[in-house]
């Protein structure tokens, strides 16, 4: 018998006794290595106090030694071998020792050793316990001397109804806080129940790294609702089960902590730290085996007792947490208590577009297992694009997902809904018969002339709707063949997983060479039969148009415009934004130039899209052109944030842009700018009449120009690498409406203007100055039959049609002409010559429905109106 390493001097000497006692057991039965079942053995045998304990729970000693012996007898023998001290022994006295230490820093005496000993989750003596219905947490109350023969007692200490004969396996506990408040993502993983993760590699070897620390192992994956935080938790989980994890993980079960059932019913005081402390007594008697997941650590945080619990806990190295939060609520979290201190956090970044993509991939199986329809990858890429443009809300992938998810929904409610031709030709029956019964009574010439033509209706409705209804159940037919045969194969990869994280290596090899080959193939040829038959009544692809639709469902942007050709677009952008802006040629072409310099990925993918400052006179186009560019850039003219400069003049409304300091009133509110470009990251931004602003402006411009990047006043950033900054200005509208020069000795004296105004560096800083010219007449002139078009509009509402001739728009023209205020002279124009007389004229009853209101030019030069 070799001598002991320990230091057994923090031992009693009848522990010191036992651990001697089983080292030659191990020597007698010529086993290589010291077992914890061998100490198991020796204190079931020798000791009253284990003996004493095992009675308390309504176990007889003998019984555990029949049980003990019979896995000794299992063990490899090795003779002619020394035993020594296995890692597992050594593991089990490490945990006797922090027994004692909870128990006051004692020695470490024979309970202790007996409790650490039935803290064994895998291998012998974990059977023995099983067998017998035994576990840590009854034998831990019946070494302390509480009798726990009651079933309810039994329960409480995680333990189902004990069984007659020892040699069975004892049913599952009924009452084991893990079970009971926890859920095992491990075991779901090997059923196949949690979806596939895709990429975030770079996360998952940074919380392997922080898992492996000898210290403060505990990650925190902090990133915004909807970035896939949990999905790198079932990562890890997929991973654990299948054995591809370091040493340190392996055979270890990831356990996530159910928030909403700890909580739910605990009305008493105390009644939820009690909870909480049952599981963590057992995941403290796992020895390890089991890691606990808390879904959302700022909820646990919160309730002030349980997280001075699970915070001594992690200080003392007693479990191992894996938590998820947002940053608002893990930067509370810091602020009001110490648990959130105890993790490492690893900062988890939305994924680009690619990543986005290649995770709708590794996912889509479960959408078309579960809607029973196939989606195309062109809806996947249509996904992953529009939910970048139009769904800012939600983050990516999360915001991707729920579009495929709900597109693939919408295919499926068409497909358990009956046709539209076949429901349009069954109802068209229904009314045919019944204005057959009607005529059936009538003698008359008309009538049988009636009932004979309804007849042939009838005679050609009737085999046409049975064609259809066969067709239609064919395709339901092949459908349903379809979705079996995919069940059947997402089943046969599911038993295949399964069967080798279960070590049935031979099972799994058949269903991996054997049965899922041929369901593939099957498969394939069901798909193969159904495209070759064409289009058929029922639809079982989504396409990209359906993305589209749910899109423009949430949103309102209409699908035509969602699935527009990129490069088609943008080669027409000067032509379709002349007509919405008049006269103002040279300055569309330049911001055209830079916006098709962004897009094809000739700029700094950090700044802004385009930064412009358009000048010129009042009422030439502007703002009018702002708006254009947002719809023609992001389908939609509400993608703008206009902000009047003339609202920012003092110093103390500056802050209002990145939100009130933190103390002041409404400092959660954010600020209009940075909250604006975080909630919808792919707009226009206006900054109206600049020269109007605080100098303090500029200074936040610069950092938006430069780094298209700015941080409000709660330390979120704001990211502006995706909108379009335009600056208006009436500098130097003067001097345009002067000017009688060409357009190059105009810019020249417009910046010596500027340079006047504004400081080097923010002009600098600016893509393009664009100038708006004076408007002409004639420019005014196609301004006219523009607004005149949306009076028309409106009076369509009504059922009214407007007929203006050439004379009356050029007199409204003459009559709107005023160079020095541009355009919104004519606005007055109209409302004062067309739109009043029109109302009051509608008002008294002389236009009803179905007319048409003609203008023209009578004698004396005013307009007059007419009927038609």
């Amino acid at each position: 018998m070799t001598e002991l390493t320990l230091q057994l001097e923090a031992y009693t000497r009848e522990a010191r006794a036992h651990i001697a006692a089983a080292q030659a057991l191990a020597d007698e039965r010529k086993h290589g290595e010291v077992e914890p079942l061998h100490l198991f053995y020796r204190l079931v045998e020798r000791d009253a106090a284990a003996q004493s304990a095992l009675a308390r729970a309504g176990v007889d000693a003998a019984d555990a030694l029949v049980e003990a012996e019979a896995q000794l007898r299992r063990l490899p023998r090795a003779p002619g071998a020394v035993a020594y001290l296995s890692p597992r022994m050594l593991e089990l006295l490490g945990r006797a020792e922090g027994e004692a230490a909870r128990a006051g820093g004692q020695p470490v005496d024979v309970p202790s050793l007996f409790v650490a000993s039935a803290q064994e989750t895998v291998g012998p003596v974990a059977n023995v316990l099983k067998a017998l219905g035994l576990s840590a947490p009854i034998l831990r109350a019946t070494v302390a001397g509480q009798a726990v023969d009651d079933e309810s007692a039994r329960a409480r200490f995680g333990l189902g109804r004990r069984t007659t004969t020892p040699t069975t396996s004892a049913a599952k506990p009924a009452g084991n806080a893990l079970a009971l408040y926890g859920r095992d993502l491990t075991a779901l993983a090997v059923q196949g129940r949690l979806d596939r993760t895709v990429g975030r590699d770079a996360e998952l070897r940074r919380m392997l790294q922080v898992l492996a620390r000898r210290t403060d192992n505990h990650p925190l994956l902090v990133g915004e609702s909807g970035i896939g935080k949990t999905a790198i938790v079932y990562a890890l989980a997929q991973r654990m089960a299948r054995g591809d994890v370091p040493g340190m993980l392996q055979g270890k079960r990831l356990v996530a902590l159910e928030l909403g059932q700890l909580v739910a019913g605990a009305k008493l005081r105390g009644e939820l730290e009690e909870r909480m402390r049952a599981v963590l007594d057992a995941v403290r008697d796992a020895a390890g085996e089991v890691i606990l997941f808390i879904p959302e650590v700022a909820q646990l945080a919160s309730e002030r007792g349980a997280a001075e619990m699970l915070g001594t806990a992690l200080v003392r190295g007693e479990v191992r947490v894996i938590a998820v939060g947002t940053p608002g609520a893990v930067k509370k979290s810091l602020e009001d208590g110490p648990l959130v201190r105890r993790f490492v956090q690893i900062a988890v970044a939305p994924p680009t577009p690619e990543e986005t993509l290649a995770i709708l991939r590794g996912v889509v199986s479960r959408f078309e297992l579960a809607q029973g329809v196939r989606i195309s990858d062109p809806a996947l890429v249509a996904a992953a694009n529009f939910a970048r443009r139009y769904v800012p809300g939600v983050a990516l992938p999360r915001a991707a997902i729920d579009l495929v998810d709900e597109a693939a929904a919408r295919v499926r409610v068409e497909n358990d809904s009956v046709p539209a031709d076949l429901d349009r030709a069954a109802r068209r029956i229904e009314t045919v018969r019944v204005q057959l019964v009607s005529l059936e009574d009538d003698t008359d010439a008309a009538s049988a002339e009636a009932r004979e033509k309804l007849t042939r209706e009838l005679a050609e409705l009737e085999p046409r709707v049975a064609e259809l209804r066969a067709r239609w159940q064919a395709d339901l037919a092949s459908l349903a063949a379809l979705r079996s045969a995919r069940e059947e194969r997402n089943a046969a990869e599911r038993d295949e997983g399964a069967a080798r994280a279960a070590g049935e290596v031979t099972r799994a090899d058949a269903l991996r060479f054997g049965t899922l080959p041929a369901l593939e193939k099957r498969l394939a040829e069901l798909v193969k039969a159904r495209d070759e038959a064409g289009a058929g009544m029922v639809r079982d692809v989504v396409s990209d148009q359906d993305v589209a639709a749910v899109v423009s469902t949430w949103t309102g942007v209409q699908v035509a415009k969602m699935l527009e050709g990129e490069a088609e677009k943008l080669l027409h952008m000067e032509e379709r934004l002349t007509h919405r802006v008049i006269g103002q040629e040279a300055a569309l072409r330049a911001v055209s130039k830079a916006v098709r310099r962004g897009r094809v990925g000739l700029r700094d993918p950090k700044k802004p899209i385009g930064s412009f400052l358009f000048l010129g006179p009042t009422g030439v186009g502007k703002t009018e052109a702002a708006k254009a560019l947002a719809e023609f850039l992001f389908d939609d003219e509400t993608a703008m944030t206009r902000l009047d400069m003339s609202e920012f003049m003092e110093k103390h409304t500056v802050a209002r842009l990145i939100g009130s300091p933190p103390g002041y009133v409404d400092s959660e509110e954010g600020g209009f700018l940075t909250e604006a470009v975080r909630r919808r990251p792919y707009s226009v931004v206006l900054f109206d009449e600049l020269e109007k602003a605080h100098p303090d402006v500029f200074n936040i411009l610069l950092q938006v120009l430069d780094d298209g990047r700015l941080t409000d006043s709660r330390g979120n950033l704001a990211n502006f690498s995706e909108t379009v900054i335009i600056m208006t200005s009436n500098v130097g509208g003067h001097a345009i409406l002067d000017h009688e020069g060409d357009a190059e000795s105009l810019r020249e004296k417009m910046q010596e203007i500027l340079r006047g105004h504004f400081r080097p560096e923010f002009i600098n800083r600016i893509d393009d100055v664009v100038i708006f010219d004076r408007l002409s007449k004639a420019d005014l002139r196609g301004i006219a039959d523009i607004q005149l078009r949306g009076l028309g509009r409106l009076l369509a509402e009504r059922r009214l049609g407007l007929a203006i001739s050439d004379a009356a728009k050029d007199r409204i023209t003459e009559l709107g002409y005023e160079p020095a205020f541009g355009a919104r002279p004519l606005k007055r124009v109209i409302l004062k010559y067309v739109q009043d007389p029109l109302a009051e004229e509608v008002l008294r009853g002389g236009y009803g429905p179905g007319d048409t209101v003609c203008v023209d030019v009578g004698a004396d030069g005013a307009l007059v109106f007419s009927k038609k």
